[in-house]
């Protein structure tokens, strides 16, 4: 069946030749041929097109042409094959119009933008120019008889480099996007090594190529415990700690500078002594300097020379990784204050009540330990966050601050105390979660001050109600309160005090399980038991 006029000799009456001295890629570049779907109902078209363009190379890359007889046939082939670049179409087929419903059902059904489409037709006057154009999401119309050697040729260079464009753009739109939500996650990573791994773990996203691995390394010495933020870098050295390690190198992480016979020491070296990233393939090293004075540098290794592309968008996330790090830093130090501060408190509280030595300490690590016992057993889901588990150790051991407001003659008593002395005793409580209240207020959202003020003030009340100061029952007691509580007696039955001699392990095992549900959370209880009997801590024995 042959809808169209003239024959396939009036479209390839000359013989131009294309210009021989076009770009060729590198050896090691990916040779990623260009795809081309020719969609004609006539087999002489496609004999002729492939004939015309068989030799054709853009940017170093050939032509891998596929054929389509039908609008279904094509239609079924780009439903597989999502990187077609080029379309060159036929209207007239099985219908004629069905060039024209092809191109409806790429772009509303497939979603494909990307690829460009040319309409070819030898019947102009079944389909008119103005309105395909209008009408249809097209790139190029032409008639048959137009499309000479030459211009068949220019119109597919047009169309490759339109389509490359598109790429260039739409990749770029991907890669902001990524560094966009990668920079995002980064905020919100503690350590320097948790930091530096979630840096690594969008290098790969962001070039949208396989690496064979990648280092982060650091010139700051004080990196070389991963664990903790490092101080500035003084300048004066080029050794390098790796901090994080994927593929290969991940028997790297840790060291305390590169290997003695590695062999991209010298451009990893020159990247921080020129302070700016270096693109050698095949290893390239990205450059990233702070402005709080933190230096470090990610050494990639991609299959293929980076694009400019690809450079800027790294270059870019380079920058979105310092301003990340940097604030991970700043919001550490301020945090650091926020520790010091407490303990600062705490130990004011301990200079007057010298008896008590160690009891914060232990006290904190306690309560660490039984706020994970219930974590993971899915106690108090809505209480057990992030942030508890981050700040309820530190909190824990500002439960006796009141106890400055308390005078020397009752606070060192040695022997029990009278029932007025006792209700001055009990007022550090009170005098304690004021005090911390005030201090929180300072500081937006929640801070070890918060969980400080709830436990000051409520570690003392009972799970039955019969406890002080406010007569608090279950559940309205604070959870950091209700562990602090259990723990504050268990240790300080356990050592000694001025009122009293310290008691067996045992024994005071015995006195907290008989005081479950009276004065202590059940489920504190249960947590608190478990922990002391499969972990059985050095720092918790026998009363001294």
């Amino acid at each position: 069946m042959n809808h169209e006029q003239g024959s396939e000799e009036d479209w390839i009456i000359e013989d131009d030749t294309h210009d021989k001295s076009q770009e060729q890629l590198d050896a090691s570049f990916e040779n990623r041929p260009w795809r081309l779907l020719i969609v004609d109902d006539e087999e002489d078209i496609h004999a002729v097109t492939r004939l015309a363009l068989n030799n054709i190379v853009f940017k170093g890359r050939h032509l891998d042409i596929l054929s389509a007889h039908s609008a279904a046939q094509a239609f079924e082939i780009l439903s597989r094959e999502i990187d077609i670049n080029l379309i060159l179409l036929d209207v007239v087929m099985e219908t004629e119009d069905a060039g024209l419903r092809l191109v409806k059902r790429i772009r509303e059904e497939l979603k494909n933008q990307m690829v460009r489409i040319v309409l070819r037709t030898g019947q102009p006057g079944q389909a008119p120019e103005k309105s395909v154009i209008v009408d249809y999401d097209i790139n190029d119309y032409k008639t048959k008889t137009e499309l000479t050697t030459q211009r068949l040729f220019t119109t597919v260079i047009a169309s490759l480099r339109a389509y490359e464009g598109l790429l260039s753009i739409e990749r770029s739109r991907v890669g902001l996007t990524r560094i966009l939500q990668a920079s995002a996650n980064l905020y919100e990573l503690k350590s320097l090594k948790e930091f530096a791994s979630g840096v690594l773990n969008q290098i790969g996203a962001i070039l949208d190529v396989g690496a064979d691995g990648v280092l982060c390394l650091s010139r700051n010495s004080a990196c070389a415990s991963p664990g903790s933020i490092p101080a500035g870098s003084n300048g004066t050295s080029l050794n390098t700690s790796i901090i994080a390690a994927t593929g290969s190198y991940s028997d790297w992480a840790g060291l305390d500078r590169l290997p003695p016979d590695c062999e991209w020491t010298a451009i990893v070296e020159k990247a921080f002594f020129e302070k700016k990233s270096q693109f050698q393939h095949p290893v390239d090293v990205l450059f990233i300097h702070t402005r709080q004075g933190h230096e470090f540098a990610i050494l990639v290794t991609p299959p293929w020379p980076l694009g400019q592309m690809q450079r800027d968008l790294l270059e870019l996330f380079c920058d979105r990784i310092a301003a990340a790090f940097d604030n991970r830093y700043l919001n550490e130090q301020l945090q650091r204050a926020q520790e010091a501060s407490v303990v600062a408190l705490t130990d004011l509280a301990e200079s007057r009540d010298t008896d008590t030595g160690g009891h914060v300490q232990r006290v904190c690590k306690l309560t660490n330990a039984i706020a994970a016992e219930l974590k993971r057993r899915d106690s108090f889901p809505s209480d057990l966050t992030p942030q508890f588990m981050e700040m309820v150790g530190i909190a824990s051991i500002l439960h006796d601050v009141g106890k400055v407001a308390t005078p020397d003659a009752v606070l060192l008593k040695a022997g029990s105390h009278d029932s007025s002395e006792r209700k001055i005793m009990e007022y550090h409580a009170l005098a304690g979660e004021t005090v911390l209240a005030r201090a929180a207020t300072m500081v937006d959202g929640v801070s070890y001050l918060t969980y400080g003020s709830q436990i000051a003030g409520s570690h003392h009340e009972h799970f039955d109600g019969q406890g002080y100061p406010r007569h608090l029952k279950g559940a309205d007691i604070p959870l950091s309160a209700r562990i602090v509580a259990v723990v504050d007696v268990f240790d300080a039955l356990l050592h000694r005090r001025p009122y009293k001699e310290p008691w067996s392990l045992k024994d005071t095992i015995e006195y907290i399980k008989s005081r479950s549900g009276k004065q202590f959370d059940p489920a504190v209880v249960d947590a608190l038991i478990h922990y002391i009997s499969t972990e059985q801590p050095d720092w918790v024995a026998d009363g001294e």
